[in-house]
């Protein structure tokens, strides 16, 4: 399952990269996602883990490693995102029932293909379109 961590990040770094000159703190971002400063900074390290976000000294803030459209909506969901399946499949159906037999096999096929999907569709999209829905 998708957990709201990705929706904070896209979040983080669309106000990062709109107030690029000025620095953005945590507190300031905590303020535009109307959450506390401390989810902030723990989807911050996530982000600045996978070399995406870096606060650097002498500089208030939060700062890019990456300019907006060399970086994915992909990129930033496997930052923040638990590396297991999207779907979860139930567990030990009946293996005497002629759908209780299959099914495992035929969702995990079928949700590796949406998943698949899913991740193509959000390579394919960066930070940069992102901040192109968000201007005027």
């Amino acid at each position: 399952m998708i957990s709201t961590k990705f929706s904070v990040a896209i979040h983080i770094l669309t106000l990062v990269a709109s107030n690029e000159e000025e620095g953005t703190t945590s507190d300031f971002i905590a303020g535009s996602v109307n959450t506390n400063p401390v989810v902030i900074r723990r989807i911050s390290a996530m982000l600045k883990k996978a070399g995406i976000l870096d606060a650097k000294a002498g500089r208030y803030g939060y700062f890019l490693t990456k300019k907006p459209e060399d970086l994915t909506l992909l990129d930033i969901y496997l930052a923040v995102q638990k590396q297991e399946d999207l779907f979860a499949i139930h567990d030990q159906p009946n293996p005497n029932c002629h759908v209780g037999s299959k099914i495992q096999d035929t969702l995990e096929d079928t949700f590796t293909q949406v998943q698949q999907a899913m991740e193509n569709e959000l390579a394919a999209q960066t930070l940069a379109d992102m901040l192109k829905h968000l201007s005027p």
